[in-house]
């Protein structure tokens, strides 16, 4: 098994923080879609807490899977794929990186602020990161919620577009972040979907 990325797909490590980091995200946004509507209770409580959790260790999955994307390198861009759309994937996937640690933080300045204190799945105590203030409070809520949404839009865009390189233009792109063999991957089509400026042949003068 190659625990680093090799230059055709990513390695075992980078597919696992990819994948937990995913399962993670869904708990959240179905924790974070449900728990503020329930009846003030002792559930309610720990449902508030087990997303607080999950964030934290969203948080440091994924800085972790920053310093192993530095260590590890990465793979290189598939030859079908145009410039245009190479560009936008890495614009997309530092959006997702970016939201991925605001998230946490954000919440964790909702925490703090509300003056609640912080554990991480009741084995010990983070420091809150900012004072007790209600406007404080109010405004980070509302950028938690902002950022939620956000991130939920993108990874929509992320994944509808890892189906469309897979099902239509039957390239790697999807199976390179699954184990090998896991998906059976098409010729790849001979024409992009828009054809890339660099392969065009400019009539001469």
């Amino acid at each position: 098994m190659n625990w680093k990325n090799p230059v055709d797909r990513w390695g075992a490590v980078s597919q696992a923080f990819h994948w937990l980091i995913v399962v993670l995200i869904v708990v959240m946004a179905y924790l974070g879609l449900t728990m503020t509507d329930l009846p003030n209770s002792p559930h309610k409580i720990s449902l508030y807490s087990l997303h607080k959790s999950i964030g934290l260790t969203i948080l440091a999955l994924v800085t972790l899977r920053l310093l192993w994307r530095a260590l590890a390198g990465t793979p290189r861009v598939l030859d079908s794929i145009p410039h245009w759309q190479a560009r936008v994937a890495a614009w997309t996937h530092w959006a997702l990186y970016a939201l991925l640690f605001a998230m946490p933080i954000s919440g964790w300045v909702v925490n703090s602020a509300a003056g609640f204190p912080l554990q991480w799945f009741h084995l010990f105590n983070l420091p809150a990161i900012a004072h007790k203030d209600q406007a404080l409070h109010a405004l980070a809520r509302s950028t938690h919620e902002t950022l939620f949404w956000t991130l939920l839009a993108i990874v929509a865009v992320h994944a509808g577009a890892a189906l469309m390189h897979h099902l239509v233009w039957h390239d790697a792109t999807l199976a390179r972040m699954l184990p090998r063999r896991w998906l059976r991957v098409r010729q790849p089509l001979q024409s992009p979907p828009m054809q890339d400026d660099r392969h065009v042949q400019r009539p001469r003068a």
